[in-house]
C-alpha cells in the first residue's frame, strides 16, 4: 500500500508510445537527454498560455531534430503567418546547434486531455476561484465529452488554510491496475500567494481492444495461425499423396470377413459336445460317492471293537478284586 505508479509510464510499451523516439551511444546519451529536457522547458515557458498537452521529440541519423507540439490553441503557437513558429525554430537551432523541424497537432477535445484539465483547474485556483467549484465543473465537462471516469485531486493550503490538506473528487470508474484501460494522467501546480497547490487528474476514456488474431484450426500448431502463408502450401501438398495409397488395402480387408462367419457355428458345435463331457464329469463323482458309502459302513465297526475291549479290561480288575 502507498506505492504509486505513474499511469502513463505503467502503460509504456503496452499501447502507449514513448514521447522521445531516438537512439544514442552511451557516450552521447547524457548530452542528448539534457538537450531534450532543456528544449521542453524552453517551449513550455515560451508558450505557457497556448494549452500545450505534450511535446514529442524524434532524432534522425542526419542530425535533424523533429519536435511535435500537441496543443489545444494552435493559433497562438503558429502566430500571424507562422511568425512565432519560425522564431521558435531559429532560437532552438541557435541554442542546440541542430536542424530543428517543428510540427503542430491540434487537440480537438481538450476536455479529454488530463494535462489540460489539470492546468485549467490550477489557473482557476490562482484566480481565487473555489477549488471545489473548479473540480466539479471540470468533472461535468469531461463526462459530457464522453469519458467513462474522472478523478481529480488537489493538495496544499486550500483556501489559504494554515494546515495543508488534500481533497479529491471522482465520478465514474478509473481502473488504474488494468493495463488495457486507456487512462490519461496530468498534473499542474497553482502558484498562489499562500503557497503552491498541486493538482492531479486521471481520465479513463475506454478499454483498448487487443489486435484480432487469426483463428487456430483444431490440431494445428500455433505457428500456423501466426504466419499461415509460408506453412500452408507445405502441409497441403502431401495430403493427396498419402490418401491415394490407402484405398487399395481397404478393399482387401472388406472382402475378408466371409471366413469368420463360419466360426460361430463351430463354436456352437463345440458347446453341444461339451455338455456330455460335463455330465460324465458329474457322473464320476457320484460313482465315487456310492463307492465310498460301503467303506464308510465298515469303518465304524472297528471303532466299536476297542470300546468293548476297554470295558472288558475295566471289568476284569473288578472281578479280580
Amino acid at each position: 500500500m502507498g506505492h504509486k505508479v505513474h499511469p502513463n509510464a505503467f502503460r509504456l510499451g503496452v499501447f502507449r508510445p514513448w514521447e522521445a523516439n531516438w537512439f544514442a551511444n552511451p557516450k552521447d546519451y547524457t548530452k542528448m537527454l539534457h538537450e531534450d529536457l532543456e528544449m521542453r522547458s524552453a517551449i513550455l515557458a515560451r508558450l505557457r498560455n497556448a494549452g500545450i498537452a505534450k511535446i514529442e521529440t524524434e532524432r534522425s541519423s542526419n542530425a535533424q531534430l523533429t519536435v511535435t507540439i500537441h496543443t489545444a490553441k494552435p493559433g497562438i503557437v503558429i502566430g500571424k503567418g507562422g511568425s512565432s513558429v519560425d522564431q521558435l525554430r531559429e532560437d532552438l537551432e541557435k541554442r542546440f546547434g541542430n536542424r530543428v523541424r517543428i510540427s503542430i497537432q491540434e487537440i480537438k477535445q481538450p476536455e479529454l486531455d488530463a494535462q489540460l484539465v489539470a492546468e485549467n483547474i490550477a489557473s482557476q485556483i490562482e484566480r481565487r476561484i473555489s477549488y471545489k467549484r473548479a473540480m466539479k465543473q471540470a468533472i461535468l465537462r469531461t463526462m459530457r465529452s464522453g469519458a467513462k471516469g474522472v478523478r481529480i485531486y488537489c493538495g496544499g493550503r486550500l483556501r489559504g488554510a494554515e494546515m495543508a490538506r488534500r481533497e479529491w473528487d471522482r465520478e465514474g470508474r478509473v481502473p488504474l491496475h488494468t493495463l488495457r484501460a486507456d487512462i490519461d494522467f496530468g498534473r499542474a501546480t497553482a502558484k498562489t500567494t499562500f503557497g503552491a497547490i498541486g493538482v492531479k487528474c486521471w481520465i479513463y476514456k475506454d478499454q483498448i481492444t487487443p489486435k484480432a488474431r487469426l483463428p487456430i484450426a483444431d490440431g494445428a500448431p500455433i505457428g500456423e495461425a501466426i504466419a499461415p502463408q509460408p506453412e500452408a502450401p507445405v502441409e497441403i501438398a502431401p495430403q493427396p499423396v498419402v490418401e491415394a495409397a490407402p484405398p487399395e488395402p481397404v478393399t482387401a480387408e472388406v472382402a475378408a470377413p466371409a471366413a469368420p462367419a463360419a466360426e460361430p457355428k463351430r463354436a456352437r458345435a463345440t458347446a453341444a459336445t461339451a455338455k456330455p463331457k460335463a455330465t460324465t464329469a458329474k457322473a464320476k463323482p457320484a460313482a465315487k460317492a456310492k463307492a465310498a458309502e460301503p467303506k464308510g459302513e465298515k469303518a465304524p465297526a472297528p471303532k466299536k471293537a476297542p470300546e468293548s475291549s476297554r470295558a472288558k479290561r475295566a471289568g476284569t480288575p473288578k472281578d479280580k478284586s
